[in-house]
């Protein structure tokens, strides 16, 4: 089951430094696009450990980038959805 917080030192490797970026950048061009960003999309152009990529989106939370808007706490990880923070 994903943990971000067992997944989170990952990121801060050279290659996880390196997905965190590209996934970033994903981000943003979807929200400059749409408004609002599915996880499944947010990785979907990145390859990897699912959990690390989840785990780069959910940091990108944690900096204040982008914000969870799923109401449905129990939808599925690709499901939950992120806009730009305010």
């Amino acid at each position: 089951m994903y943990k971000y917080s067992d997944v989170k030192p990952e990121i801060f490797t050279e290659d996880g430094q390196v997905l965190f970026l590209a996934i970033r950048d994903n981000v943003f061009d979807l929200l400059k696009k749409s408004g609002a960003v599915k996880m499944g999309n947010a990785i979907a152009k990145t390859v990897g450990s699912s959990w690390l990529q989840m785990a780069c989106v959910d940091r990108l939370v944690e900096l204040g980038e982008i914000r969870e808007i799923t109401e449905n706490q129990h939808a599925a990880g690709q499901h939950r959805v992120f806009v730009k923070a305010r």
